[in-house]
């Protein structure tokens, strides 16, 4: 499945609660590595998430502080380190929505 095809449904979510696009970018920037043009770079290629994850510069180290529910499954129990991966974007993204502090957000 193309990032690109999730990213539209990222930023409307949030978008209902108040945020913008640019907290999205901010959050899938801090946990992938990639630079705000390489963002955009994957979403015009309709790159897929699994190359997206594969090729992320580096997963950001504080990964592990992500904890918690996301679609019924704690975070920091999947095995599929794949799933995990997009389970920990789904859960940033589901707290920005929740109105979350980007700093925690962000584990700082």
């Amino acid at each position: 499945m193309p990032f690109a095809s999730v990213y539209p449904h990222y930023i409307a979510k949030v978008e209902r609660k108040g945020k913008s696009k640019e907290d999205v970018n901010r959050i899938i920037i801090w946990l992938t590595g990639y630079t705000e043009k390489e963002l955009i770079n994957i979403i015009e290629n309709k790159i897929s998430f699994e190359t997206f994850f594969h090729e992320a510069p580096q997963l950001n180290p504080n990964v592990h502080l992500i904890k918690g529910l996301i679609c019924g499954h704690r975070v920091e129990e999947i095995e599929d380190p794949l799933m995990q991966k997009i389970r920990y974007l789904d859960k940033l993204i589901d707290e920005l929505a929740k109105g979350k502090a980007m700093e925690k957000i962000l584990r700082k």
